[in-house]
């Protein structure tokens, strides 16, 4: 766990996976709005140096797998004490470990429910009460997934996770109101590293193919999924929680 220093300028935003892809986007949307930002990530220590470099004394990179309960309980004292309380808390994080189910191992299952289901309820758990008791109200958003709605093969684990968020939004929504807002951003489509391998969008054949089923016409950016975040937790969302905003080019109209 990396040395936190405290800032006393601009109010906190926490994002989980905040070093790479739309969470990076995410982390340079919300300094852009004055926020200072720590950054969670779990394993590319490389990518969080990078980040940090670009973006300066408001982003704090801090090494944490949020799948451990007393790890991130540990974590969040820190950052309230060397920090403050977070106005804007992003569950961001997640992972794939994709297999047919009939293959897929007890571990597969509990790794990815651990970090992408658990860890989201362990971060709300550990910043929401200081949240609550700030005397301002804040936002919660979760980062789901269009196949928490619709399934698919071979990721069984990774749908019943983000199924999982979806309804952990609804009942956090609930509980937390009024004082915070808890809503679930779902991207589709989105031009990241990750999912140029995944899906081989490298391939021009392959490309096409995918694009032909987003009514939009292309691939989202990780810009325009900051958009959205930087909508649901600004004054023009003030009236919406416990709602999921899919921005996946129409592809699917749920």
């Amino acid at each position: 766990m990396t040395e936190l220093a405290s800032e006393s300028a601009g109010a906190l935003a926490v994002v989980s996976g905040g070093t790479r892809g739309i969470g990076l986007a995410m982390s340079r949307r919300l300094i852009k709005l004055g926020h200072r930002v720590v950054a969670l990530y779990h394993a590319d220590a490389t990518a969080a140096a990078a980040a940090a470099a670009e973006l300066g004394g408001a982003f704090h990179p801090l090494r944490l797998d949020i799948a451990d309960g007393g790890a991130v309980a540990t974590a969040a004292a820190e950052v309230l004490a060397a920090h403050g309380t977070p106005a804007v808390l992003v569950n961001n994080a997640g992972i794939n470990i994709d297999r047919p189910f009939l293959q897929m191992s007890v571990e597969q299952w509990r790794r990815v429910l651990d970090t992408n289901l658990s860890g989201t309820f362990h971060l709300c758990h550990a910043f929401a009460p200081a949240m609550m008791a700030s005397g301002r109200d804040g936002a919660i958003v979760n980062v789901g997934a269009t196949t928490g709605i619709r399934p698919r093969r071979d990721g069984a684990n990774y749908c019943a996770s983000k199924a999982g968020v979806l309804q952990l939004t609804k009942c956090l929504a609930l509980e937390l109101a009024p004082r915070i807002r808890v809503n679930c951003l779902i991207p589709g489509m989105t031009e990241t590293a990750e999912l140029v391998t995944r899906f081989r969008l490298d391939d021009p054949v392959a490309r096409a193919a995918v694009v032909t089923e987003i009514p939009r016409g292309r691939i989202g950016t990780t810009e325009e999924v900051a958009d959205a975040l930087e909508f649901l937790i600004g004054p023009a969302s003030g009236y919406l929680t416990g709602q999921k905003l899919i921005v996946d080019g129409g592809q699917f109209m749920w």
